[in-house]
């Protein structure tokens, strides 16, 4: 009875450590899918593609995750198509092993339906703006990684300067 116990024991021990092992090839598999692990949560693969481009396009290891979450919101609102559209291009970046720094360029050459995806995620990102023309909506302005970068030198005003809606009228 004992001796039963203990192959029993040994055998749930040995799928225990399969598991670990086979658990860590499928992290690391995952990891290779997007430059950097990103240690944030996702509430979907959806948004997990669209973290991947974003930390691609944005060249940065982390981004706030409250503000990814309103920005790919709006992308989505902007655009109920943006999230298989997002997963296409990963895919491409991936499948091709396309180098960030020539994506534009590649996608602007092919003609690319998926350009856009790109210019929308780079765009929220780093001006904080989702949309375009009367649907444009800003939803970072202190946070955009345009302010970010140069947070060190210079302080964007986070007010209007004149009198409220003196920014709406056209300089004479």
């Amino acid at each position: 009875m004992n001796d039963g116990h203990n192959t029993m024991k040994k055998a749930h021990t040995h799928d225990l450590k399969r598991r670990v092992v086979l658990g860590g090839l499928l992290g690391a598999y995952a990891a290779s899918l997007i430059p950097w692990a990103l240690a944030q949560p996702v509430s979907s693969p959806d948004q997990g593609a669209f973290l991947g481009l974003s930390a691609i396009l944005a060249g940065r290891q982390t981004l706030d995750g409250a503000q990814a979450k309103r920005l790919y919101d709006a992308l989505v609102a902007d655009d109920p198509g943006f999230p298989a559209a997002a997963q296409a291009l990963l895919k491409l970046i991936n499948d091709r092993k396309i180098d960030p720094a020539n994506l534009h360029q590649l996608l602007t050459d092919e003609k690319s339906a998926l350009a856009p995806v790109a210019q929308n995620i780079a765009r929220a990102w780093f001006m904080g703006i989702v949309g375009s023309g009367d649907k444009a909506r800003a939803l970072a302005y202190e946070t955009a990684l345009n302010a970010e970068i140069v947070q060190d030198q210079l302080k964007p005003p986070t007010f209007a300067y004149g009198a409220y809606g003196s920014w709406a009228k056209k300089p004479g």
